[in-house]
């Protein structure tokens, strides 16, 4: 509950900085669509003109929009305007890909380290609920299901290492890379042992989380991505014989 908003201070100005923080930590995510303004008047002890003046300054600044029926939906802005300008680059420029891998190795890792340290008792249950869920998809082998699942645990690790930097640069990447993580998937769907190997080393992720190994988490969290970007180079290779013999056989 936030707290409420009692000093002389400009009132909407104090409400948009209660609903910018809990855009930035992600306790509001794009989509999310606010509560009512009496709601969120009543929730922050101030008047209905003064949470109404704070949605259209947040409007104003991008973080939100205001949809048919008057209710407030949170923007993507925080997390997509980076994507859009590199999403064509990447398509273009596939040679990017490693650059991207080294900075996901960077980001992940230091996720994955944070989170054991910072991991608070409703992250881990979080944390527990996105593992089960990936466990599962794997198991089923549905790639859609795959890549939905791969995506929330890694973006769930990002969001428990409560750096704010870590969690939006997160979401940015790996709404950038989803095309890449969908074929990486399925390359291992159709390498048994690449399948077991990758599972295994989410559980030792989260197993190092769990048990606030932050070194651990760093270490088996690299070894990961080191893991994907080989993978990546040999799916690479395998479709370029491929495009190669089809070539011939024209």
């Amino acid at each position: 509950m936030t707290e409420l908003i009692r000093d002389k201070e400009c009132l909407s100005d104090k409400v948009v900085k209660v609903l910018e923080v809990q855009i930035l930590e992600g306790s509001l995510k794009p989509g999310d669509q606010l509560l009512s303004e009496r709601d969120l008047a009543l929730e922050m002890g101030v008047s209905r003109p003064s949470v109404r003046e704070a949605i259209k300054t947040l409007v104003t600044k991008g973080l939100l929009q205001t949809r048919h029926g008057g209710r407030s939906v949170v923007t993507d802005k925080l997390d997509s305007s980076f994507a859009d300008s590199w999403q064509e680059m990447l398509f273009k420029h596939p040679n990017i890909q490693d650059d991207i891998l080294d900075f996901r190795d960077m980001l992940e890792g230091q996720a994955a380290y944070f989170a054991a340290q910072r991991a608070t008792d409703a992250d881990l249950q979080n944390l527990e609920k996105a593992y089960v869920k990936l466990s599962k998809a794997y198991a089923d082998g549905e790639l859609e299901k795959m890549v939905e699942a791969d995506v929330q645990f890694h973006q769930g690790i990002a969001e428990a290492s409560h750096n704010v930097l870590i969690g939006h640069l997160s979401a940015t990447l790996l709404k950038l890379i989803n095309s890449h993580v969908t074929r990486n998937l399925k390359y291992l769907c159709d390498q048994p042992k690449g399948r077991i190997e990758i599972e295994s080393q989410h559980l030792d992720i989260w197993m190092a989380i769990k048990n606030r190994m932050p070194e651990k988490a760093l270490e088996v969290s690299s070894k990961h991505i080191g893991y994907v970007k080989e993978s990546i180079k040999a799916s690479a290779e395998e479709f370029a014989r491929t495009q190669s013999a089809i070539r011939r056989k024209s």
